[in-house]
């Protein structure tokens, strides 16, 4: 009897802890650095701090986000992105969100851009306004400049495409994103960083010449195994090709955040919540 009390004790101490990792793996703020480097990038422009938050889905870490806030503030960054998903439309709570955009502009400027919950979001007109009122810069298929030592940089940003489409059997959405980008971009004149909420769409990024594509959406693969990465991601399936990280082909770059809420899936596993922090550096 005693012999077999003892495996059944170890695996519930090992279950245990799988349990408490899984738990705080789920609330533990990382911060990831990221150096993109490139001929392209002005030479004023080079140690230009960026910080990215994505899919936050109404997440909070510690009271009113603060744990989340004194990352930012601590990494000093000289513009905040945030690549969608800021809500969820699942169990919304855009006070939440705005609470925490409203002290994040504090920090520094904050550049938004929509991703698919925004898109099914009802009272989205309501909160992109709500936005805009406390000096988020939302980016809705338009560009705006940077200007540093007489140099500029382009900030593009797409509209998620759930807000035009639901579904892409036939590659509507490369062919709608190639239209929007062909028209925004400024490739022979200024470096061009995009922020768009859907990595799989990388290839059409490429073809257009952007420069740094900022994106979310994969959540990290929810479930991070070992030696593999990502299990299953939002529109890539099982084994994503772009979960996390850096993604290079030619002269364009992507940094795919792992994001820092969850949704459908309550909960991710080996893969912690993440603020990037991601500095050009020319030459």
């Amino acid at each position: 009897m005693k012999k077999r009390l003892v495996p059944l004790c170890t695996a519930g101490i090992l279950l245990l802890c799988l349990v408490i990792w899984t738990i705080w793996g789920n609330t533990a703020l990382m911060a990831s650095s990221i150096t993109i480097s490139g001929n392209r990038i002005p030479d004023s422009f080079s140690g230009f701090r960026i910080a990215q938050v994505s899919d936050l889905h109404n997440a909070e870490f510690g009271e009113n986000n603060t744990e989340l806030l004194q990352m930012l503030s601590a990494n000093a960054p000289d513009i905040i992105v945030i690549t969608g998903d800021l809500v969820d439309a699942g169990h919304t709570d855009i006070d939440v969100t705005l609470n925490f955009v409203n002290e994040a502009v504090r920090i520094a400027p904050v550049y938004y851009v929509t991703g698919n919950h925004e898109a099914a979001l009802p009272q989205y007109d309501e909160f992109k306004a709500a936005l805009e009122r406390i000096c988020t810069i939302v980016l809705e298929d338009r560009a705006v400049q940077l200007q540093r030592g007489g140099e500029k940089i382009t900030i593009i940003g797409i509209s998620d495409p759930d807000f035009t489409m639901k579904g892409d059997i036939f590659g509507e959405a490369s062919a709608m994103f190639r239209t929007k980008l062909g028209s925004l971009t400024d490739s022979e004149s200024s470096y061009n960083i995009l922020l768009s909420h859907r990595p799989e769409l990388f290839e059409t990024y490429v073809s257009c010449g952007v420069d740094l594509v900022f994106s979310g959406h994969a959540h990290g693969g929810q479930f991070r195994l070992p030696f593999i990465g990502g299990l299953i991601a939002p529109d890539q399936g099982l084994f994503p090709g772009y979960d996390a990280g850096l993604y290079t082909e030619g002269s364009t770059n992507m940094v795919v955040s792992r994001g820092l809420g969850n949704s459908i899936i309550p909960f991710r596993f080996n893969n912690r919540p993440e603020v990037v922090f991601v500095e050009p550096s020319g030459g």
